[in-house]
């Protein structure tokens, strides 16, 4: 049996030394000669590329997420509105009716508008991204008012969490946001910088 096997295999070996190879040659890891090095012109272009893609997809997202936060901006707008003409009747606002003037509400409210304002303008110029951060702490400020205004209740009222909450979570997106997005330019610099050293060497 093994010698019959043994002939088998020195029969077939020859018939298939031509597909063999071809196999070898389809499946064989790439050899240094596969490979050129990018010339200039190349090294530039997939740079520039880079950098564009990266300049369109930081425009969109700052862009989206801008748009949320002024979503977000007119519906507290309009609260401040219905506040200042109707006290007391829309019902996230009667919860508090006992505890602070109308004129006080109304002032928290165009804080938070404040907050959401200077979101805005950190993530859509970038000159301005110092903004990011004073939104974040004028949003503690914020959020620190209207726990303090929950915790006076006599039932702790979920369903309002986002009045202390929603501009401090809009200003800590931002900043997640934009700091992923600068990450990612940050590498593209970098990239940038290693061209120059090679075309220098």
């Amino acid at each position: 049996m093994k010698k019959l096997s043994r002939t088998w295999m020195n029969k077939s070996s020859g018939s298939d030394d031509l597909t063999e190879e071809d196999d070898d040659d389809k499946y064989s890891l790439p050899t240094r000669d596969d490979f050129q090095p990018l010339d200039t012109n190349e090294q530039e272009e997939l740079v520039r590329s880079l950098e564009k893609t990266l300049a369109h997809q930081s425009f969109l997202w700052k862009g989206v997420f801008a748009a949320l936060i002024a979503c977000f901006m007119a519906f507290l707008i309009f609260s401040i509105y219905q506040q200042a003409l109707f006290p007391w009747e829309m019902r996230y606002h009667a919860y508090f009716m006992k505890e602070v003037d109308s004129w006080i509400v109304i002032s928290a409210d165009w804080a938070s508008v404040l907050v959401c304002s200077m979101t805005v303008a950190g993530l859509l110029h970038n000159s301005h991204r110092q903004w990011l951060w004073y939104s974040f702490y004028a949003g503690f400020l914020v959020a620190g008012f209207w726990l303090y205004q929950m915790l006076k209740l006599s039932k702790f009222r979920f369903e309002v969490i986002w009045l202390p909450f929603g501009p401090l979570s809009a200003a800590v997106v931002s900043l997640y946001v934009d700091h992923l997005l600068n990450e990612s330019s940050e590498e593209v610099r970098k990239l940038r910088g290693y061209m120059y050293s090679y075309k220098a060497s």
